[in-house]
């Protein structure tokens, strides 16, 4: 794959196709490992590692703002952290997924049509139709807490599944935003933005609303 990039990269780039179309002519590059390389060709980054480092990094930040903060978001920051304080085991994983299902309510983004939950026995294909850019979660019918399956999603199909947990599955759709050239969508662009220059300190510029973010996880 390293040797076509060149010209895979100008096909996209220029040619803007459908994921699809891409799946097509590029079949090999959907996979977890090629996604990892082919975000690494472009940012010179490593995709997990620079993603996990930053999660250790940020994620007590986060969580400390959200906390101090939380009467400003309503019901669903409230949610989210009632949802981690009753977790009793693998805490670690689930501080991060609190911290990412928080930061786009802190950052006044819209999730409704990002996480996407069905259960195991719904039709995925109802769930995710009309998602351009998702991440679905699969649970047993009888554990509505508990994911059996993680799910990245675009333009209504999905591209990577079995994922382990939430925060591989972002880092996964992330490397995907960059490796098939898609604009963030409208309702989480503040979100992605503050994982490209935040997280992944990509990019010279951003929003006034990220650089206060920024500037706050900094004190």
């Amino acid at each position: 794959m390293g040797l076509t990039f060149s010209l895979r990269r100008k096909e996209i780039v220029e040619g803007q196709p459908m994921v699809s179309e891409v799946q097509e002519r590029w079949p090999a590059l959907f996979s977890c490992e090629q996604i990892s390389q082919e975000f690494c060709r472009i940012t010179s980054k490593d995709l997990l590692e620079s993603f996990r480092g930053s999660l250790d990094i940020y994620v007590p930040r986060l969580l400390r703002l959200y906390r101090a903060r939380k009467g400003a978001f309503g019901q669903k920051m409230e949610d989210v952290l009632d949802a981690l304080d009753e977790k009793t085991s693998d805490i670690l994983t689930h501080r991060k997924t609190a911290a990412l299902r928080g930061l786009p309510i802190f950052v006044r983004d819209d999730t409704s049509k990002f996480f996407l939950q069905c259960s195991a026995s719904d039709t995925e294909e109802q769930v995710i139709r009309d998602a351009t850019v998702a991440i679905l979660s699969v649970h047993e019918d009888d554990d509505a807490l508990n994911a059996v399956n993680v799910a990245v999603v675009l333009e209504g199909a999905i591209i990577l599944q079995d994922l382990p947990d939430l925060c591989t599955a972002f880092a996964y759709l992330f490397g995907l935003l960059y490796t098939m050239n898609i604009d963030y969508p409208k309702e989480m662009f503040y979100t992605f933005e503050a994982v490209q220059c935040i997280f992944f300190d990509l990019g010279s510029r951003c929003s006034q609303r990220i650089r206060s973010l920024r500037t706050k996880l900094q004190l």
